[in-house]
């Protein structure tokens, strides 16, 4: 099979298998009676991504080709999704951001090796926008079948998981061979712990790069664990698929790159996915008292922008500056401090400012009805909404407590607009 045809389908299925559970895991929590638990859950995963790239520096970068090192952490973090969906249905919450732990713990490296695997096999790094988009298509797929099967509040979508990370991780031992990039180095403590990535940080632009990276995903870590709390009570009754449309943007944007990239230069780009993010919560916010669905619909879909101008071009650049021996590294050091330490504190914040809307949320929540419908109507329904009708105020409140919520993040997302905007200089070409 072609080269280029192994990496797509390689980051079709690397971000299908996330996909399928991550977008919807707070619906499906709170819709089980299990919303206390929905921060925790999420906090669960960048503790995993804080931990991966030690297992980065000390083996996968040395020891084991990068595809088979994929393979066998996607079929051991597959195994442990399929336990999910009994502790969720015995209300342990506990056990399952433990099983969600573990699994993240296999599944981040991925995110690492899988840039690895692809830089490694292309000749022009200006090509892995082209590659990376079938990612973004495996994530709007994961969505379209959760959401065309109703699965969006069930905890099969754990299941569905499962399958297609044992599927991936199978199809990784027929990858292109991609030696670890630093075979035949020394081990040593530094390289535990990164230290070749983190001297990256005496250039002064690379580590505003890394701050404000990290800084920015806290507001980032809002929209993926409680916008599928927050679209069923404006009406969406396939949020998984309404939310597959913030990917089909991704889609045409990341076909820009390139071109923007090469045009504008880093800064620019990156600024203009911060203030995507500040324009999405704002959408949010000042679309939640009316039920506003154009509002909420264009703030699902500025994801292309705000994903691909900020965390692709990220990825180009962190590859650009790094010397060739510490490249997996500083991918790693970017999955640390992006999926890692800014989602952790994101995810910590957002639950604790959750706790102002729980109550009328899910008292909303479980006065809504569920509808049934077929997999083919789940398409229309991505871009309809009914705005719930329910008896008293409960609409009206929740959707107060949700302005106030959504507000917070769109403040913080300015001010690192504004840092990244007055700090970051870097004169290195962007060819």
């Amino acid at each position: 099979m072609n080269t280029n045809i192994r990496l797509s389908v390689m980051m079709f299925l690397q971000l299908f298998v996330w996909g399928t559970w991550f977008t919807t895991l707070g619906l499906a929590l709170s819709s089980n009676g299990m919303s206390d638990v929905i921060g925790g859950a999420y906090a669960a995963v960048p503790i995993a991504a804080i931990i991966a790239p030690l297992f980065m520096g000390l083996i996968s970068d040395r020891f084991f080709n990068c595809e088979k090192t994929m393979g066998v952490l996607h079929i051991i973090g597959g195994g442990l999704l399929l336990l999910a969906p009994s502790f969720i249905a015995n209300g342990q919450g506990d056990r399952l951001s433990w099983i969600i732990t573990l699994h993240m713990l296999c599944y981040m490296p991925t995110l690492a090796l899988s840039n690895t695997v692809a830089f490694s096999n292309i000749d022009d790094r200006n090509k892995f926008p082209a590659l990376r988009v079938w990612g973004t298509i495996g994530w709007i797929v994961a969505g379209l079948v959760v959401g065309g099967f109703a699965m969006s509040s069930s905890p099969q979508i754990f299941t569905l998981g499962a399958v297609s990370a044992i599927s991936l991780g199978v199809l990784c031992f027929f990858m292109p061979k991609t030696p670890p990039p630093a075979k035949g180095r020394p081990v040593n403590i530094g390289t535990l712990l990164m230290f070749d990535a983190f001297k990256m940080l005496g250039n002064r632009p690379f580590l505003v790069f890394i701050i404000c990276s990290a800084l920015i995903c806290v507001p980032l870590a809002y929209y993926f664990a409680y916008t599928a709390v927050y679209l069923p009570q404006i009406g969406f009754q396939a949020p998984a698929s309404t939310m597959a449309l913030g990917q089909v943007s991704e889609i045409f944007f990341m076909l820009l790159v390139p071109f923007f990239f090469r045009k504008y230069g880093v800064k620019i780009m990156i600024l203009i996915g911060m203030l995507a993010w500040v324009a999405r919560y704002l959408l949010f916010a000042f679309g939640a008292p009316d039920q506003v669905v154009w509002m909420v619909l264009l703030g699902v879909v500025l994801h292309g922008i705000c994903y691909d101008f900020f965390f692709v071009t990220g990825f180009m650049y962190a590859d650009k500056k790094a010397p060739k021996e510490v490249r997996s590294q500083v991918q790693s050091l970017l999955v640390f401090f992006t999926q890692g330490v800014g989602m952790f504190f994101g995810y910590k914040i957002a639950g604790a400012k959750f706790e102002a809307v729980k109550n009328s949320s899910d008292e909303l929540t479980a006065a809504i009805e569920t509808p049934a419908f077929g997999f083919w109507e789940s398409f229309g329904k991505m871009f309809l909404a009914e705005k719930p009708v329910v008896e008293g105020t409960l609409v009206q409140d929740a959707m107060v407590n949700w302005k106030v919520f959504w507000t917070f993040p769109s403040i913080l997302a300015i001010a690192v607009a504004v840092i990244f905007a007055v700090t970051f200089w870097d004169k290195t070409k962007s060819d």
